[in-house]
C-alpha cells in the first residue's frame, strides 16, 4: 500500500470544472491558491463527459483542467467515476440497474443506479478505471484516487433483485455448504421456512404479513456488503497496478450503516468521510427534542460530528483520515438546511484536525446553477462571488494544526453486524443501534475523555485500560475471543443487549452472555421495552446517592458471582439489578444518560484515568492532541470553562 506521509495539516476543495465555462478555470485556480488550498478533488461524477459513447474518450477538457490546477500549485485527487454510469450504458445494459425493496427497478436520472453484483457493470467499471488510471498515472499533479463516491449511501447497498438476488444463493452455498446447516442457522423450522434447494432462496423483501426472517436479512446484508467490498477491490487492484505511487482512499458517509466499512477500508491507504454537521442533526431522530435541535441548528452537535471523526479514523487502526467533503455553507439534502453560524466552518475544521484529520476538503468550490444541487452552497456563490465559507477559510491559521495523535487509553467498541441485527429487530420504534451507541459515546465526551472507536479484532493493538461496548448485541466467536483476551488487562463496560445473539443472529440457546459469562458473571432476568411516556427509577446500592431514570429500554440481571451497583425501584423490575460489576466488567442494563455517565466517571476514577469532576457544559467539548487540549464551543453564546473564555462558535488550543 502507498504511504501518504502527511507532514502538515492541509486543506483543499471539491471542484467541478465541467460545470462552469472553461474561461473561469484560471480564475478559480488562482483563488484556490490564494486561499492556501493544497488539494482539489475532481471528476468523480464525470463518466459521461469522459466517455460520451462506449470506447470514445474525450480527455482534453480534464487534461486542461488538471494542468491549470497544477500551474497554481494544487495537487489533484481524482475520483473514479463509477458512481454515475452514463445513459448510453444503461440503455445498452438495463440489467445493471438495482431493484428497490418494493420490487421496482430503479431508473436512470440520479446517481448510484447500479447493482454492485452485476458482472456486466463490473466489466465496464474495470474498463473506465483502467483507461483513467493509465491516462494520469504519470501526471505530476495527480497524487491520489478516491474510489467511486459514498459507496452504499442513500440505501444503495442492497439490491433486492437482478444480479444480487441471482448471486445470493451461490454466496450462501459457499458459506454454509449444505442446506441443513443453513436451515438450522436461520431457524427455518419456524413458520415452515425450510429450503430444499438453493435456488428457492430469494432476497428478503416483499414477505407476506410480517417481516422477513432476521437471520435471512442479516445474511443478505452481509452478502450485499461483500459485493461492495468486491466491487471496490477491483478498482483498487487496477490503481495499485497502474499507479503504484498514488494513494487510494474512499469517502464514507455520516453514520454509515449499510456496509461493513472495516472490510471496505482494508485495501485503502487511509479513510475519508463527508462531514455535514447541520444535516447530521436529523440523525437525532426522536432521540432529542426539537429544542435541542434548535440549539445546534447552525452548528450541528459536537458529539455527533466527533463520533464520526473517531469512527472513520478507527477503521484503519487509528490512522490519520481526511474529511473529503466539509460543509462550508447551507446544504441541500436535509429536511432543514439553515445557514451555518459565523465561525462554524473554522470550528468544524479545527475539530476535524483534533480528532486526527490530516486534510479537510471543502464541498464545493462554486455553487451549482443547475440540476439536483442548485440549493447547495459552495465557497463561491453561483455568480462566482465569495460566500461566507470562503471568508472563513481565508481566516484559518492552519499552521497551528500540527499533526500528531493522542495516546488514548479508552476504546469504544463498534461493529456493523451488531448494528444490522439491532436495527432489524429494535423491539421499540424509538430505538436504534446508533441511539444506544451515542448515549455511551456522549457520556464519555461530556467527561472530557478522548477515545478510540475500534472493532473487537483491533482491541489488542493498543494498551487500553477501559473498553466500552455500548451495543455489542451480536457476538461472533472471534469477537468474543478478542474481548476475553483483553479481560486481564482492561476493564469493560457493557451496554444493554450485550451478547444477546450468536453469529447467525439467533438468541443464544443458553441465554444472554453465553459467550461472555466468564467476564460478566451474571445472567439476564428480563427486559422491558417502554413507551416514550414511561420512565423507570434506578437507585444506587450506596445510601443517599442520586436517582436515575431509565427510558425506552431496561433489562435486569441475576448477580451470580458479581455485585449489584444499581437496582430498579418500582415497576415490573422492582428490586432487580440494573447494573452489575464483576472483576472484569460492569454491565449496564438501562438506557439512562445520567446513569451511564455516573458509571463511566466512577470507573475512570478507579482506573486513575483523568476525568472531569463536573460534566462539561452542553455544546462544549475538549479533545486531547499533541499533549494539548482543543476546546470547542458549539454554542452561539460565550462560555467560561476550564479557566478559559470561549467566544460563541469558536475554539481555543491550550
Amino acid at each position: 500500500m502507498t504511504s501518504l506521509s502527511a507532514k502538515h495539516f492541509s486543506i483543499g476543495v471539491c471542484d467541478y470544472p465541467e460545470h462552469v465555462p472553461a474561461e473561469d478555470w484560471q480564475k478559480h485556480a488562482r483563488l484556490q491558491q490564494s486561499l492556501g488550498l493544497s488539494w482539489v478533488r475532481l471528476a468523480e461524477f464525470s463518466w459521461a463527459k469522459i466517455e460520451p459513447a462506449e470506447g470514445q474518450y474525450q480527455w482534453e477538457w480534464l487534461d486542461n483542467a488538471i494542468d491549470i490546477y497544477a500551474q497554481h500549485g494544487l495537487q489533484v485527487v481524482l475520483g473514479t467515476p463509477t458512481a454515475t454510469p452514463p445513459a448510453w450504458l444503461i440503455t445498452a445494459h438495463p440489467e445493471i440497474l438495482p431493484v428497490d425493496e418494493n420490487g421496482q427497478v430503479k431508473k436512470f436520472g440520479s446517481r448510484r443506479h447500479y447493482d454492485h453484483a452485476s458482472e456486466t457493470y463490473r466489466v465496464h467499471c474495470v474498463r473506465i478505471v483502467t483507461a483513467m488510471a493509465k491516462r494520469y498515472a504519470n501526471h505530476t499533479a495527480v497524487k491520489g484516487w478516491q474510489t467511486d463516491n459514498e459507496l452504499g449511501h442513500e440505501g444503495t447497498t442492497v439490491s433486492y433483485g437482478g444480479a444480487s438476488e441471482a448471486r445470493f444463493p451461490l454466496w450462501l452455498e459457499e458459506k454454509y455448504g449444505t442446506l441443513n446447516k443453513l436451515n438450522d442457522a436461520w431457524g427455518n423450522a419456524f413458520w415452515s421456512q425450510d429450503y430444499t434447494t438453493w435456488q428457492q432462496i430469494k432476497a428478503p423483501n416483499l414477505t407476506a404479513v410480517r417481516q422477513a426472517n432476521p437471520s435471512h436479512k442479516l445474511d443478505y446484508q452481509r452478502f450485499c456488503s461483500d459485493m461492495i467490498v468486491e466491487f471496490q477491490k477491483l478498482q483498487i487492484e487496477i490503481l495499485r497496478s497502474v499507479c503504484p505511487e498514488h494513494f487510494i482512499t474512499h469517502n464514507c458517509v455520516i453514520f454509515s450503516a449499510e456496509c461493513d466499512l472495516y472490510k471496505l477500508a482494508e485495501g485503502l491507504d487511509f479513510v475519508a468521510w463527508d462531514s455535514y454537521p447541520i444535516g447530521m442533526l436529523e440523525f437525532f431522530a426522536t432521540w432529542e427534542s426539537e429544542q435541542v435541535k434548535t440549539e445546534y441548528a447552525r452548528t450541528g452537535s459536537p458529539d455527533l460530528v466527533s463520533l464520526n471523526h473517531d469512527l472513520y479514523r478507527g477503521l484503519l487502526s487509528q490512522k490519520h483520515f481526511w474529511v473529503m467533503e466539509q460543509q462550508c455553507g447551507h446544504a441541500n439534502w436535509a429536511q432543514f438546511n439553515p445557514l451555518p453560524a459565523d465561525g462554524a466552518v473554522k470550528l468544524w475544521t479545527a475539530q476535524a484536525w483534533a480528532h486526527g484529520a490530516s486534510s479537510v476538503i471543502y464541498f464545493r468550490f462554486r455553487a451549482s446553477h443547475f440540476a439536483q444541487e442548485i440549493m447547495h452552497s459552495g465557497l463561491l456563490k453561483q455568480n462566482g462571488q465569495p460566500d461566507r465559507g470562503y471568508h472563513e477559510v481565508e481566516q484559518l491559521a492552519i499552521s497551528d494544526f500540527e499533526l500528531g495523535e493522542s495516546d488514548n487509553r479508552i476504546a469504544v467498541v463498534h461493529d456493523y453486524e451488531s448494528l444490522w441485527s439491532y436495527n432489524h429487530q429494535p423491539h421499540n420504534q424509538d430505538l436504534s443501534y446508533w441511539y444506544q451507541f451515542v448515549l455511551f459515546y456522549s457520556g464519555l465526551r461530556k467527561l472530557g475523555l478522548t477515545v478510540d472507536i475500534v472493532h473487537p479484532k483491533q482491541l489488542k493493538q493498543r494498551n487500553y485500560k477501559l473498553v466500552v461496548c455500548p451495543a455489542l448485541t451480536l457476538l461472533t466467536p472471534e469477537s468474543a475471543r478478542s474481548i476475553k483476551e483483553m479481560s486481564d488487562s482492561a476493564k469493560f463496560i457493557f451496554g444493554p443487549r450485550t451478547d444477546f445473539r450468536d453469529q447467525y443472529g439467533k438468541a443464544a440457546e443458553q441465554g444472554q452472555f453465553q459467550q461472555l459469562k466468564s467476564l460478566i458473571k451474571g445472567q439476564l432476568l428480563n427486559f422491558d421495552s417502554m413507551r416514550p411516556t414511561l420512565n423507570q427509577t434506578i437507585i444506587s446500592s450506596k445510601p443517599n446517592d442520586v436517582q436515575h431514570q431509565g427510558r425506552l429500554w431496561c433489562e435486569s440481571y441475576q448477580a451470580d458471582e458479581c455485585q449489584t451497583l444499581y437496582r430498579y425501584q418500582g415497576g415490573p423490575l422492582d428490586g432487580q439489578a440494573a447494573v452489575i460489576e464483576s472483576h472484569s466488567a460492569i454491565t449496564v442494563g438501562a438506557l439512562s444518560e445520567s446513569l451511564i455517565e455516573s458509571v463511566i466517571k466512577q470507573q475512570c476514577k478507579s482506573l486513575h484515568i483523568p476525568v472531569e469532576d463536573v460534566s462539561l457544559p452542553d455544546g462544549v467539548r475538549v479533545t486531547q492532541i499533541n499533549n494539548k487540549q482543543l476546546l470547542v464551543n458549539f454554542n452561539q453564546h460565550a462560555i467560561s470553562v476550564k479557566g478559559q473564555e470561549l467566544s460563541p462558535v469558536n475554539y481555543k488550543l491550550v
